[in-house]
């Protein structure tokens, strides 16, 4: 019978996921929502046509190639990238051409969205770059990572659910300014917030773009969506999921054989990193869950050890904001996670800070009633980061007592530094925005999967 009642409730708890994924209001609502930063605080560049928005991500599979985004307000051209090697300015000026798109969204019309990749970087070089209008020529710097490898350090920001708020700007500042410099960010989706201003106000697309380019433009920001990106308004007649988004943020999802840029992997010194998507199909024999059983096998851990995957929505979240509403994506890839030995997860979605023990809930089925996450080495630790800021205030509503899979949380806003420093070890450290200074809260040392545990 307490079988019965436990899979009854399963069942009705997936189906409010269902729904809460199609868009229907979640049973807990914030009272108390923050405001964005005033436009003034993000103007454009001065001069005609000046390039803004300027942000970088990776380019190809391996790390040799970067996509350089910007928008230009007004006209077209020139729509070049020129880049040299530092050092090599005079000598070695390169360029390459961008491809340009626009957008209409209701009453919204785009700027002219520029992507340029650049190809054939050497690994672990610093380069400088151009965008220029007529009239202004900007330039930026960017270093490629280290050639893949076991044993190669590297530094990753994590980020999550950012918005363009006062504590998004703290949140910001304290990552550009902590000790440990991040070489490039993890976001773990939710951009903007425009859809939550009044017919998706997309001018809000634009301000976020001038916002985090003091950061995006000099280090590539490692992009997965959320459903702040997903922008559907029939009600508007804006029918085309995640439009805005995916004009504006371009990542490399076909050097991964992907089929659509809301899921892609890369490789990044010692890291191959996993993007999903929260808010695609992942059912069985969908086309993300097609990728994803191929794309485990493949991954050559004695080449990049650690293993991280970013989604949107929490397997473990304990949390009444967004309770189990990645329920039924744990249900679909949790065994895969465990079987391969993923090392961490990395969520958003809910606006506070969680960190998990190792744990799985892959022993359950309708017959043997062993329903609850136990202790496992294999499994992923599985981290909450939707604490960059967002504009619907803080979700500070935890379920008492702390569950036992979870090993800390608090509902502060923050980001925080994933530090790799061989194949066996990484150093991780949650910093909260208090007293206008980060904080260090929560840090754990990890130790790989593969390499701790026998492979």
């Amino acid at each position: 019978m307490a079988t019965m009642w436990f899979w009854l409730m399963t069942c009705v708890l997936l189906q409010i996921s269902v729904l809460c994924n199609a868009g229907v209001t979640s049973t807990f609502v914030r009272k108390e929502w923050s405001t964005d930063m005033p436009e003034s605080s993000f103007p454009p560049p001065p001069g005609t046509n000046a390039p803004e928005q300027v942000h970088i991500t990776q380019g190809d599979h391996e790390g040799r190639s970067m996509i350089i985004s910007w928008v230009t307000p007004v006209e077209k051209y020139p729509n070049v990238v020129t880049y040299w090697k530092a050092g090599t300015k005079d000598l070695h000026k390169l360029q390459t051409h961008s491809e340009i798109t626009t957008y209409r969204y209701y009453n919204y019309a785009s700027g002219y969205i520029h992507h340029a990749t650049i190809k054939d970087l050497k690994f672990d070089t610093k380069y400088f770059y151009e965008v220029a209008s007529n009239e202004v020529t900007r330039q930026f710097s960017f270093t490629t990572p280290p050639k893949p490898g076991p044993d190669v350090p590297y530094t990753f920001g994590v980020i999550g659910d950012l918005g363009q708020t006062a504590d998004s700007n703290r949140t910001l500042e304290h990552y550009m300014s902590n000790p440990i410099k991040g070489q490039a960010v993890l976001f773990a989706g939710d951009l903007s917030y425009a859809d939550d201003h009044p017919n998706h106000d997309n001018t809000k697309w634009d301000t976020f773009g001038r916002f985090i380019e003091k950061s995006v433009a000099y280090q590539p920001w490692i992009w997965s969506a959320g459903n702040h990106e997903i922008d559907l308004a029939s009600n508007l007649e804006e029918n085309d999921p995640f439009k805005p988004y995916l004009h504006r943020y371009y990542v490399p999802y076909k050097a991964s054989q992907s089929t659509s840029p809301l899921w892609y992997s890369i490789k990044r010194a010692s890291t191959y990193i996993i993007v999903l998507s929260s808010y695609s199909a992942y059912g069985k024999y969908t086309p993300q869950y097609k990728w994803l059983e191929q794309e485990l096998p493949k991954i050559n851990r004695y080449e990049t050890p650690w293993v991280i995957v970013i989604l949107h929505a929490p397997w473990y979240n304990s949390n009444h904001y967004h309770y189990m509403e990645g329920e039924s994506m744990r249900v679909q890839f949790e065994p895969w996670f465990v079987q391969y030995k993923v090392d961490i997860v990395f969520a958003g979605h809910v606006h506070s800070y969680e960190r998990s023990e190792r744990i799985s809930n892959i022993k359950y089925n309708i017959t043997n009633g062993l329903s609850l996450p136990v202790r496992d080495i294999n499994a992923p630790v599985y981290i909450t980061i939707g604490d960059g800021g967002n504009i619907e205030g803080i979700a500070n509503n935890f379920i008492y007592p702390q569950p036992n899979y979870s090993a800390y949380r608090e509902a502060s806003f923050g980001h925080a530094i994933l530090d790799i420093k061989n194949r066996t070890h990484a150093y991780y450290c949650w910093q909260r925005n208090q007293d206008n200074e980060p904080v260090v809260a929560d840090s754990a040392w990890f130790f790989n999967r593969f390499f701790s545990y026998g492979g």
